[in-house]
């Protein structure tokens, strides 16, 4: 099953620093054999805008107490991978912050051509755009803007000429990609894409790319999906279990629209008019969970850098006890445990005692938890009469594991009868 893309926008190119509004989404793009829906920003023409405008209109930052956040660390040290479409590595909001990665996909659009790089480019400085200019005051600022991008390209962009062929060819790119992210110095792994088509379903092979990710210590990150206004179909990557699962919130902290509502929403961020880069060296607006996603992503690099011995699970579980706006009894399938709060995750996490991304056996305090079996009966004709009687109980046994393995599974529901939309 094709995985499906949402990709930026189509706008003309123009000078620096512009920004654009997104009005509507475009159509999803399918790509290589699984249904990747890659959460995303769409962007129209706008006339341009001085460079402070570019600052001033990341309203996301302040929302995330950006500032705040950066008197402890900025992400130093830390790699983020974004599996993705590509990322200009050449972009001056991002020029030395990313890394030699990988193409798993191995076609399509090139370096130049309008169908390269945008979603990824775009997500990317969400996370670590570093800005450019004189004092760093011009340009995008990402939430970790000291921390490394490792490019991992498993998608292609909508209308990419080998979008088709990557279609049937290329379908195991997400599962290799966590894995090779993994293999090669991810802290994090941000996926701001998904499959939430009528047809998404769990693929064996990305869960367990997804597990084996996390017993190595990486955290993972994947946009909610955005079909909120579409069916709150499960989007997977999000899905799988260990995944930080990110809706999208618009200025006021309230769920986006198109933001999938769904069981596995972990926390939410913004998701709304968020400025972006874009390799043709203009800046956007977009929406969508991708942009959501990828303020996570960046939130989690500040964590790990300041805590780099936290486990997946304790990240994901301070990132929900210090979310803000947190719903009426705590958590629900529209915004998670609330808004991500970088600065709050920070200070928590400072009190917390690093454990392995791996649960470690504990030896029980007593033999049995229970008054224990009776002892032994002494050989006789008693022992004898009750070998029978223990077979046959026995027997019993094997045959009520029988007729319950014949018994279908239940099916999961969603713990509200509430279902998400796709990723992006």
């Amino acid at each position: 099953m094709p995985r499906t893309t949402r990709p930026a926008r189509t706008p003309a190119p123009a000078p620096e620093p512009p920004t654009t509004t997104a009005p509507a989404p475009t159509p999803a793009l399918r790509v290589a054999g699984a249904a990747v829906l890659a959460a995303l920003l769409v962007g129209a023409g706008a006339p341009p805008a001085v460079a402070d405008t570019i600052r001033d209109r990341q309203w996301g930052l302040q929302a995330l107490r950006a500032e705040e956040a950066w008197g402890i660390t900025q992400g130093d040290g830390i790699t983020v991978a974004v599996l993705d479409t590509g990322v200009d590595s050449t972009h001056p909001d991002l020029d030395g912050q990313v890394l030699d990665g990988t193409d798993l996909v191995g076609m399509g659009a090139g370096r130049g051509d309008r169908a390269w790089a945008r979603h990824g480019t775009a997500m990317a400085s969400i996370i670590a755009g570093h800005g450019h200019g004189p004092d760093r005051s011009q340009g995008v600022l990402g939430i970790a803007p000291h921390a490394r991008i490792l490019p991992v390209r498993v998608i292609l962009e909508e209308g990419d000429p080998g979008r088709a062929k990557a279609r049937d060819s290329k379908s195991g790119a997400l599962a290799e990609g966590i894995r090779w992210a993994a293999d090669h110095g991810a802290d994090v792994i941000n996926m701001s894409l998904g499959d939430d088509s009528d047809s998404a379903h769990h693929e064996a092979a990305e869960d367990e790319a997804v597990q084996y990710a996390l017993a190595k210590g990486v955290v993972v990150v994947a946009s909610a999906g955005n079909g909120g206004e579409r069916g709150d179909h499960t989007s997977y990557p999000a899905a799988y279990p260990g995944v930080i699962a990110v809706a999208a919130v618009d200025r006021q902290g309230r769920k986006a629209p198109f933001s999938t509502r769904h069981w596995y929403a972990t926390v939410s961020a913004p998701g709304v008019d968020v400025v972006i880069a874009d390799p043709d060296r203009a800046y956007y607006e977009g929406w969508g969970t991708s942009a959501a996603a990828a303020f996570v992503s960046g939130a989690v690099a500040l964590v790990k850098a300041a805590h780099p011995g936290l486990s997946p699970a304790q990240v994901k579980k301070v990132l929900e006890d210090t979310a803000t706006g947190r719903p009426a009894g705590g958590r629900d399938d529209a915004r998670g445990h609330g808004t991500v709060d970088p600065l709050a995750a920070l200070q928590a996490a400072a009190a917390l005692r690093p454990e392995g991304p791996a649960p470690v056996a504990v030896p029980a305090g007593r033999r049995f938890f229970g008054p224990g079996p009776d002892p032994a009966p002494a050989a006789g004709r008693g022992s004898r009469r009750t070998a029978p009687a223990a077979a046959a109980g026995g027997a019993a046994l094997l045959v009520l594991a029988a007729v319950l393995a014949r018994r279908p599974r239940a099916a999961r529901r969603d713990a509200a009868g509430e279902s998400f939309p796709p990723a992006g």
